[in-house]
């Protein structure tokens, strides 16, 4: 392998944006070596430089971005003597990215056939009709359904699964030699995630391609990856061999990154997650020698703050290294940041009950919302029926599509149920719609919301809109005693007192994520509703805003609902769990129930979908093959049954299965028989055991 020309290699890279208050270095000092055939994965928090490396590679630096210092060489050759018509030819045909959001990527006036077949029409000079030819091979190849029908689509016509898969379709249509693929699966379902990362699995080894895969997800990252970099603060802080780096992590940055992480032994009251401390600094504001120093709980004065840090191998491994002084000293399995055990939060009555809620959409042929008539039914939910109590955390999972947001919707009362009952202790939420409801039940009722970016005023100050709330609901009128319960609510979210005169666009994703914990609290609420609260945000924010909602309901026995499809969250923080697939109830129980079989063929194949950055466990291989079906035109059977790899033809696509129930709160809505489901194998084993 040694006497091979790299595909690509940085060398001591070093890039800057030119802004009005000057030079702001982004990237410092960064080496890769990426062989034919490897792949790299780079990991780090927002604002690391992950994406800028990527760009750069890509020479899209934009007009005031620039690489002042180091190379970077293509097949042996440095870019940056290249020419502008040679990079355009190697853009595209040698070189090709994968963005994360697809549809951004797309030009949605174009049909998707055109934009392909302009890939290998500029760079192989084929005839518009082979280049169309060879585009629906590749959508074949990337596993689409009907590649001639997508040829004709627009963009928005087909799903996000389908349009990053088009995407890469078109990375891949000229054969590059490298592939950067920048976060490319953060906006699909776990479902999804999981077949498109077996799909560049296995066009990467059919190709020979090399790819650079940037990502926060760590568990993704240990699935696809050869050898991976560390980043922060733009610097590169510790890289090597996957394993070696999962299972001998050597710098205290990498380590608190790993603490963030429910892996499957996390619990949030025996082991909970450890946030890394404070924020990361501003490319202009880093400090004196080691950029993660005011974060670390190792930092020595005099050592870790004294000139520009190199990077140091790692003892009995030259292919590991770490920008880190006091790597050797540190006693990594003895001096880890451990969470302070915490005795478990018992429930208390039934707080919110719904009972055979069911909700229609009536819809005519041009798609447009109608009330009457014979037009189509959405079936959006489906006589659900659940219970949640006091100081209790219920997850509602499920794919994008399944009708968690919709059963939100109607339980804050933008929404009507068509039928059942929805139940807040004594009032009947379902037809009692947000501007028929009085003072104390919306009150009652609070959500925090997926977006921070979106649901703060950009107008009004943060000390404003907590404080609106706190009258709006009649929690307090006078201005001292709202101030004061106002200033009370920042250092519950654990953000200074001064952030109250400041405007959202002065705070970070997360702290504006914490405004918005804190402007859902401030009513007193007795249910709040989490609508992917924390998939927005980094993996240490994540820790940090988790650790948090549960605090503040510990301290008031809140109930909470957690909508998301991130089971590694879901499996750290509810107490029980419902599974959704299609508006329908799939399975619900306590989550010790779920996590452990029997399972619904559903759960089990979103169990085996989520990545898991721990090398200690392995996971079953189940990747679930097509598209979850339209709701206005659901299976007739069970909703699952077009996916299903237990699928009895003639019992499953005829009939709605049997509620199976296995105990007490533990009911699975199945066909398969409940000896059956019994004898299904755990998806999450300890290696060990797996190895057996």
């Amino acid at each position: 392998m040694s006497d091979q020309t790299p595909v690509l290699e940085c060398r001591n890279l070093c890039i800057s944006y030119y802004t009005r208050a000057g030079e702001i270095p982004a990237v410092v000092d960064f080496n890769l070596k990426l062989m034919p055939g490897e792949a790299h994965g780079i990991v780090g928090e927002s604002g690391c430089g992950k994406s800028t490396v990527a760009l750069a590679i890509m020479q899209y630096m934009g007009k005031n971005g620039a690489i002042v210092g180091g190379e970077i060489l293509f097949e042996g050759r440095d870019m940056r003597t290249m020419s502008d018509e040679e990079l355009r030819r190697i853009r595209g045909s040698k070189i090709a990215m994968v963005y994360q959001e697809p549809m951004a990527s797309l030009n949605p006036s174009m049909l998707i056939g055109a934009q392909l077949a302009e890939v290998p029409i500029y760079h192989d000079g084929l005839s518009e009709a082979d280049a169309l030819r060879r585009a629906e091979e590749m959508l074949a190849k990337v596993r689409l359904p009907d590649p001639k029908r997508i040829l004709n689509s627009y963009p928005h016509q087909i799903s996000g699964g389908q349009q990053q898969r088009v995407v890469i379709a078109m990375a891949l249509l000229s054969n590059p030699k490298l592939l950067l693929l920048d976060e490319p699966t953060t906006a699909l379902d776990v479902t999804v995630e999981a077949g498109i990362v077996e799909l560049i699995n296995e066009i990467a080894e059919e190709f020979g391609t090399s790819m650079i895969y940037i990502s926060h997800n760590l568990g993704l990252i240990l699935e696809t990856c050869d050898r991976l970099t560390v980043m922060y603060s733009g610097e590169a802080v510790e890289v090597g061999d996957i394993h070696d780096v999962f299972e001998e992590m050597r710098h205290p940055y990498t380590r608190g990154l790993f603490g963030s992480i429910p892996l499957p032994g996390a619990d949030k009251n025996a082991h909970p997650l450890v946030a890394i401390p404070g924020q990361l600094p501003l490319p202009h504001e880093r400090p004196e020698g080691c950029n993660f120093a005011p974060r670390c709980t190792f930092f020595r004065d005099g050592l870790c703050n004294v000139g520009a840090l190199k990077m140091h191998p790692v003892p009995g491994d030259d292919d590991h290294k770490v920008r880190c002084e006091r790597f050797q000293e540190i006693d990594w399995d003895r001096d880890l940041p451990k969470g302070e055990a915490k005795p478990p939060v018992l429930p208390g009555d039934t707080v919110l009950s719904v009972e055979n809620m069911t909700k229609h959409y009536i819809i005519d042929e041009g798609g447009l919302f109608v009330s009457g008539g014979d037009a189509r039914t959405v079936k959006a939910n489906e006589k659900l029926s659940f219970e949640a109590r006091e100081a209790e955390t219920v997850a509602i999972v499920g794919e994008s599509g399944c009708g968690k947001s919709t059963f939100a919707k109607v339980l804050m009362g933008l929404e009507d149920a068509t039928d059942g009952k929805v139940m807040l202790g004594d009032v009947e939420l379902g037809a009692l719609p947000v501007d028929k409801r009085d003072k104390s039940t919306i009150a009652k009722l609070q959500m925090v919301f997926q977006n921070p970016f979106d649901t703060l005023n950009p107008s009004h100050t943060i000390g404003g809109q907590i404080g609106r709330v706190i009258r709006k609901f009649g929690v307090a009128s006078d201005e001292a005693e709202v101030n004061e319960i106002v200033m009370r609510l920042l250092d519950t979210v654990k953000l200074p007192r001064d952030f109250a005169k400041r405007k959202p666009r002065q705070l970070s994703g997360g702290q504006k994520q914490r405004v918005g914990i804190a402007r859902a609290f401030a009513g007193n609420p007795k249910v709040v509703i989490a609508d992917e609260p924390v998939s927005a945000l980094d993996v240490s924010v994540q820790a940090a805003v988790t650790e948090l909602l549960m605090d503040i309901q510990r301290e008031n026995r809140t109930t909470m609902l957690f909508i998301s499809h991130d089971l590694s969250v879901v499996r750290y923080l509810a107490d029980r769990i419902v599974v959704m697939y299609l508006g329908r109830i799939m399975e619900q129980g306590t989550t010790e129930e779920i996590f452990a079989p029997p399972y619904h063929p559903y759960t089990e194949a979103l169990l085996a979908a989520v990545p898991i950055a721990d090398t200690r466990v392995e996971k079953r291989h189940i990747v679930l093959k097509g598209e979850i079906p339209s709701p206005s035109n659901p299976p007739k059977g069970c909703p699952f049954s077009t996916r299903c790899p237990y699928m009895i033809p003639g019992t499953c696509d005829v009939d709605l299965p049997p509620l199976r129930s296995f105990g007490e709160g533990h009911g699975i809505l199945c066909h398969l028989d409940p000896a059956e489901l019994s004898k299904m194998e755990p998806v999450i084993k300890p290696r060990a055991q797996a190895a057996e």
